[in-house]
């Protein structure tokens, strides 16, 4: 959204990592792991666990995007790490659903809690509308984009503390403890912890934002590591007190097994009327997200445009610096999906694709320290090797109970991700004739 000329700051990268994360996993996660980890502290210890292998793969993203500064994220990486068939695997997940995918399931949720708070909101139409507005605006180029990503957010912000204020002020629902005391440490090692820790990283998705855009930066080695370190530590805070809030003001049979756990919070904070004021807060906040989906998504698709003859017409930019049919082609496909209704089946495919690739990103860090020690590097992961070995392990733990639970769905993403491979397979043979 920025004018290239003068490159993005830190606040705005900073904005794009919180928006990008901060979506609607941590307002629904929670009734699902107040049944395997029934401790105050055990509940907060896994957010923060989890925030902990959000940093771990933030340290190892910023060693890599500050040695390769060029937008699009892991399609960059392995494409430096592995070689250009890889990588435009990767990009080719990016650039087709892996991100207009999430953006129709934001959409739908806009509207969703737009009917909480109206009931007689269409969710359909405002879904669509929220697409389309947010992507007029990315059009529009310029510092203005930046301004209103950077606005939403901080509003998405205050309206987040404001609740969690707001919740620590309220009668308790339930006396619940959160000293470490009321812990079995044992807890940690059950399959109940492993498995809600899976979810939790979901929630944390989204740490990477800044590296999608690491060539529009105004200084890629300064701006990026802080944007990514800011912004992922600000969401840790929050989302350890907002699961703080939600357990302190509800009883956690109210809790077990519901999806909509910010608004049976948000009744009892706020009284009858709580759900639709939490519903408005979510709406408001989905927007930022929505926006920095759109913002990042379709840098992957020029990049890739810059490099592959075949998708050259994406990687053509106004003078303002926006790739204008790039960013059409993400509205299009998030908008099919989301009138289509199929996007929760195109998530669960993608997922593991998704994981996969910051997998053997992070992975090749490990591979280019070893064989490509030469090369300069602004930024040296802090912590290695501990660091990034940490991140493999909870993700290879993520990929394993993706394979166990969902192996039709996992198949499915291997499937994408090979025919990204075939279609570079054809563009080589084009290009070569």
């Amino acid at each position: 959204m920025a004018c290239l000329s003068q490159g993005v700051k830190t606040p705005a990268a900073t904005a794009l990592v919180v928006a990008d994360m901060i979506g609607v996993g941590v307002f629904t996660s929670l009734g699902f792991q107040v049944t395997d980890v029934p401790s105050g502290f055990g509940l907060l210890l896994l957010w923060g666990v989890g925030g902990l292998v959000a940093l771990c793969g933030a340290f190892s993203y910023a060693e890599l995007a500050t040695m390769f500064p060029r937008s699009s994220g892991e399609y960059n990486f392995l494409t430096r790490a592995y070689g250009p068939a890889l990588g435009f695997m990767a990009g080719w997940l990016s650039g087709t659903v892996g991100f207009a995918t999430p953006v129709a399931l934001a959409a739908m949720a806009f509207g969703q809690y737009a009917k909480a708070f109206h009931p007689a909101a269409p969710p359909l139409p405002l879904g669509l509308a929220v697409i389309w507005a947010v992507t007029a605006i990315r059009l529009t180029g310029g510092r203005f984009g930046e301004a209103f990503q950077t606005g939403a957010t901080l509003l998405k912000l205050l309206l987040i503390v404001a609740f969690i204020g707001a919740g620590f002020a309220a009668e308790g629902g339930a006396p619940i403890s959160f000293s470490p005391r009321a812990f079995d440490p044992a807890q940690v090692f059950t399959a109940g912890f492993a498995v809600s820790l899976v979810f939790v990283m979901y929630a944390y998705s989204g740490w990477n934002a800044a590296t999608y855009i690491a060539g529009d930066l105004a200084d890629p080695s300064y701006t990026l590591p802080r944007a990514l370190f800011l912004g992922t530590g600000l969401v840790i805070v929050l989302y350890v007190a907002l699961n703080a809030v939600f357990l302190r003001t509800t009883p956690l049979p109210e809790l077990a097994g519901q999806i909509d756990v910010a608004m049976i919070s948000g009744r009892h904070v706020f009284g009858p009327e709580g759900g639709r004021v939490v519903g408005a807060v979510i709406c408001v906040g989905l927007i930022p997200t929505i926006g920095a989906m759109m913002w990042i998504g379709p840098s992957v698709t020029v990049t890739m445009g810059e490099d592959v003859r075949l998708l050259r017409v994406f990687a053509r930019r106004t003078r303002h610096g926006v790739p204008v049919r790039a960013v059409l082609l993400q509205c299009g496909v998030a908008s099919l999906l989301l009138l289509t209704q199929s996007y929760a089946a195109v998530l669960a495919f993608i997922q593991f694709g998704l994981i996969l690739c910051s997998f053997l990103a992070v992975l090749g860090l490990i591979k280019l320290r070893i064989t490509r020690p030469d090369l300069p590097r602004p930024y040296r992961a802090w912590g290695y090797p501990v660091t990034p070995l940490v991140f493999l392990g909870v993700t290879a733990f993520m990929l394993a109970y993706l394979v166990t639970a969902r192996p039709i769905q996992s198949l499915g993403g291997l499937a994408v991700m090979l025919l990204g491979l075939a279609l570079y397979g054809v563009s080589r043979r084009a290009e070569r004739r």
